[in-house]
């Protein structure tokens, strides 16, 4: 049982580890996605939505605290990202033409989020490469909420069907031994 923990552990810490690598690098290229959630979604799909959160809290903290002030900010969102992707990766909604509808499922209530922080905390302008689109919509005379959520929308629906192509790869990647292994259970043989 002590080994499954370990096992859980250390592959949440490499998530969080792909989680502040693809943010670094969406943050130095100015890219309009945030390639945060990778992790994220790995460690919902594998362990479940408290690892997912945890995934999440990690990166945006370590991220927060070594490259990127907002990414503490947006804590909150990626947190919402891992809980949804723990609970909906239990189900079938990631096969076939569903994957569209399981992104937008893991997308919508942390837009949500991040729209409001945005907006309100930040007035729409932060490190993403997206501020320039939520300004511009903003002096169209779209409100600020609205502004930043129909970016937030757009952009992270990208981000998040990245995150779920990337992690649906590596699972078809994994065989059923090594996600029994990973997740605690009993394997036939070899891992």
């Amino acid at each position: 049982m002590r080994n499954n923990r370990v096992m859980r552990l250390s592959v949440t810490a490499f998530c969080i580890a792909l989680n502040i690598i693809g943010a670094y690098i969406a943050l130095c290229l100015k890219l309009p996605v945030y390639l945060d959630s990778i992790g994220t979604v790995l460690a919902g799909a594998l362990f479940g939505p408290w690892y997912g959160l945890a995934a999440g809290a990690g990166g945006a903290f370590i991220s927060g605290i070594t490259s990127d002030v907002y990414a503490l900010y947006f804590m909150p969102a990626g947190m919402i990202t891992g809980i949804m992707a723990g609970i909906l990766f239990k189900t079938p909604v990631f096969h076939g033409i569903k994957v569209l509808f399981g992104t937008a499922a893991i997308t919508f209530p942390g837009t949500l989020v991040s729209s409001f922080i945005s907006a309100y905390v930040f007035g729409g302008v932060t490190s993403s490469g997206s501020s320039i689109i939520v300004q511009g919509l903003k002096h169209l005379g779209l409100g600020m909420v609205a502004s930043a959520f129909a970016v937030q929308i757009i952009t992270e629906y990208a981000d998040r069907f990245i995150s779920v192509s990337i992690v649906l790869v590596l699972l078809s990647c994994m065989t059923s031994d090594m996600k029994m292994y990973l997740r605690g259970g009993r394997t036939r043989g070899t891992v």
